[in-house]
């Protein structure tokens, strides 16, 4: 076993990062680099992280999808026969697969349907770059962005080219409707209310 990388200047495997011993400190993989996920999110990222749990653990009861919230190993882009093999493993805040054979005992091998991130202070650049980027190139079919500051949701789904279209933004009194989930709706207003009786 070996401590948590204090140096970033190298690259890591998903067999390194098991074998990471510091307990205080939770770690990203992305093409073999790490990135610190400390500190801990504010209580307001993790009202938002409740709030969407709960709708689409409500949303999923009687549907062959399931949904899962950080901490939860992601790993990308899957397939993996190894520890060896696997250079990024990612928590995404909320993560819905609807393809059993990708989840595992230690999390997920594979690309989830849908993720969302939830921006805060210190994850803010790599959610809406080097996420973005690898969850387009491993084909998340919604990369959802929730920024708690401006009160938005951005829903990202990829083109004809695989690659993601210009963000549809949601804010003050929109609702939400997804092609991945017939019948889910979700209120902007409703969303944000989760954290305004928080401040």
């Amino acid at each position: 076993m070996q401590s948590s990388p204090k140096k970033l200047n190298q690259m890591f495997t998903y067999k390194d990062y098991l074998s990471w011993t510091d307990e205080e400190e939770r770690w990203e993989l992305i093409d073999g680099e790490a990135y610190d996920m400390s500190p801990a999110p504010l209580r307001e990222h993790q009202k938002l992280s409740m709030y969407f749990s709960g709708v689409f653990v409500q949303y999923l009861k009687d549907k062959n999808c399931n949904v899962y919230a950080a901490p939860f190993d992601v790993r990308l882009p899957g397939g993996f026969k190894t520890d060896n093999d696997v250079d990024t493993v990612v928590q995404p805040d909320i993560s819905v697969f609807c393809d059993e054979t990708k989840l595992d005992d230690r999390g997920a091998n594979g690309a989830p349907d849908l993720i969302i991130e939830i921006l805060s202070p210190s994850t803010a650049s790599k959610d809406l770059k080097e996420k973005f980027f690898l969850y387009e190139r491993v084909g998340v079919k919604e990369y959802w962005i929730v920024d708690p500051a401006n009160r938005t949701l951005t829903v990202f789904i990829p083109g004809e080219n695989g690659k993601y279209t210009r963000g549809i933004v949601y804010a003050g009194e929109d609702v939400l409707k997804t092609s991945l989930f017939e019948a889910l709706e979700i209120r902007m207003e409703e969303v944000f209310e989760s954290i305004s009786s928080s401040e």
